[in-house]
């Protein structure tokens, strides 16, 4: 099973940018559809971005298109998610999970990380 961290989180003004890396380790990255989600407070957990194991199809959530971009570069084990136009409601915990026969909302995802706080002030 891969192990997942995630790094790059933390508090921000309204409108300015974060960048998050999922570090994965003990397997292979390329094997694996990669995700990202997301929990705020008092709220159910919701897909954010998806990308495919080779990054040729991405897929995000409407909520964040046109902000948010999912990358990921095989030969460091990492994808990234870069957050530009940050708004209050982007405020989460955010997690990165993999998955060996999906990359979407459904995934499904075997492994999770245990995820980077994203705080947007306003």
């Amino acid at each position: 099973q891969v192990q997942l961290v995630e790094s790059g989180g933390g508090l921000v003004q309204v409108g300015g940018s974060l960048r998050l890396s999922c570090a994965a380790s003990g397997r292979t990255l390329s094997r694996y559809g990669m995700g990202w989600f997301r929990q705020a407070p008092g709220k159910e957990r919701e897909f954010v971005a998806g990308i495919s194991r080779s990054g040729g199809t991405r897929y995000l959530a409407d909520s964040v298109k046109g902000r948010f971009t999912i990358s990921r570069d095989n030969a460091k084990n990492t994808v990234y998610l870069q957050m530009n136009s940050l708004k209050p409601e982007d405020t989460a915990v955010y997690y990165c999970a993999a998955s060996l026969s999906g990359y979407g909302p459904v995934g499904p995802y075997d492994s999770w990380g245990q995820g980077t706080q994203v705080t947007v002030s306003s």
